[in-house]
C-alpha cells in the first residue's frame, strides 16, 4: 500500500472508519474512498457490485457495520444478523471478484463464547455457547471472519480479521438506549448533571469486567496490520486490561463533574461476566494501545460536549 492506492473505508462515518481515515492521512494516503449510506446502501448486492466494478478499489477497510448495546441487540436479532451479514457477504464478494489486493474486516470480541477462559485466546473460538444477549450480532461476526478465511483458503486472497474489545471515541453514538456503555453512560450521566437530578440508573450489577479500547488506537492497530501483517489467521486487539462497569461508571461521574448518585439495576442483564482479550499475538508484531482509559474517557466526554450535547 503506498501513498496513491485507492483505498475504500466501508463505514467512514463511523466510530472506527472516521479514526482509519483520520489515520491514513497523517500518514499521507491520499486516495481514500468513502460513500455514506445514503450514496451506497451496502445491503445492496447490486449497488456494491456497481460501486467496485467502477472505483477501481485496491485495499479494503471493512469496518461498517450496524452496531448497538445490550437492549438493542436484545430487541432487534434479526436485523442485526440480516444487516451485518448482507454488509460482510457483499463487500467481500465484490472485493474477490474486482481483484482487490488486500481487505481487513473489523469484527468483534462477542465472537468468543460467553464463559471464555480470560484472557481470551484467537484459538477459542467456537468452543462453547456465546452470550445470548448479542448473539445474533456475534454469529454475523464470526461468519465473516469464517468468509474472509475461505476466501484465503480457496482463493489465495489476502483478507485479514481483526477483533477488537469495546470501542470508543469520537463519532460515537451517544444515544442512551441503543448505544454501547460508554457513550450511553456518558450521555447519561451529564444529562442527570445538566437538570441537577439526584440519581443516575444503569443497566445491571456493575460487576462484569470489560476492556476498553480508543477509536484512534484501533485505527492504528488496523493501518499497521494493512501496511505489515501478511498471516492468515484472526487477530484480537485491545490494551490487555479491564475494569468493572462500577468503576467505570464512577470514573466517568468524576470526570463529567456530576455529584449525584448512581443507582445499579440488577433486574437488567449484565452480559458476559468477563471479557478481556489476550493481545499477546498483535503486541509481539509491534502493535501496542497508547491511549489509557482516563485520558480517552476526557477526549470522549470532550467530544460529546463539542459536538452532540
Amino acid at each position: 500500500m503506498d501513498n496513491n492506492s485507492r483505498i475504500y473505508v466501508a463505514g467512514h462515518k463511523g466510530l472506527v472508519g472516521s479514526a482509519i481515515v483520520r489515520n491514513l492521512q497523517s500518514k499521507g494516503y491520499r486516495n481514500i474512498i468513502g460513500k455514506t449510506r445514503q450514496q451506497l446502501d451496502l445491503t445492496d448486492q447490486a449497488a456494491v457490485e456497481a460501486f467496485f466494478a467502477e472505483a477501481g478499489i485496491e485495499y479494503v477497510f471493512l469496518a461498517a457495520a450496524k452496531v448497538g448495546g445490550i437492549g438493542a441487540n436484545s430487541a432487534y436479532p434479526a436485523d442485526y444478523i440480516m444487516e451485518n451479514l448482507l454488509i460482510e457477504c457483499n463487500v467481500i464478494r465484490s472485493a474477490f471478484k474486482h481483484n482487490v489486493k488486500k481487505l481487513i474486516f473489523l469484527g468483534s470480541s462477542c465472537i468468543y463464547p460467553k464463559m471464555c477462559p480470560q484472557p481470551i485466546k484467537e484459538h477459542y473460538l467456537l468452543t462453547g455457547p456465546l452470550e445470548r444477549t448479542n448473539e445474533a450480532y456475534a454469529l454475523a461476526k464470526i461468519s465473516g471472519l469464517k468468509m474472509c478465511q475461505y476466501y484465503n483458503e480457496q482463493y489465495g486472497t489476502n483478507y485479514i480479521s481483526v477483533m477488537p474489545t469495546n470501542l470508543y471515541g469520537p463519532n460515537d453514538r451517544f444515544d442512551v438506549n441503543n448505544s454501547h456503555v460508554i457513550p450511553a453512560m456518558i450521555a447519561k450521566i451529564d444529562t442527570a448533571k445538566t437538570l441537577n437530578r439526584p440519581n443516575v440508573q444503569l443497566w445491571g450489577t456493575g460487576s462484569p469486567l470489560r476492556e476498553f479500547l480508543y477509536a484512534d488506537d484501533m485505527a492504528e492497530a488496523c493501518v499497521f496490520l494493512m501496511e505489515t501483517y501478511e498471516g492468515t489467521e484472526h487477530l484480537n486487539i485491545g490494551t490487555g486490561q479491564d475494569i468493572s462497569i462500577r468503576r467505570l461508571a464512577e470514573t466517568i461521574k468524576r470526570i463529567v463533574g456530576y455529584e449525584g448518585e448512581l443507582i445499579f439495576d440488577a433486574s437488567k442483564p449484565d452480559g458476559t461476566p468477563r471479557k478481556l482479550l489476550d493481545v499477546s499475538k498483535i503486541e509481539a508484531l509491534g502493535w501496542k494501545a497508547k491511549v489509557d482509559l482516563e485520558e480517552g474517557l476526557r477526549l470522549a466526554y470532550q467530544y460529546y460536549l463539542d459536538n452532540v450535547k
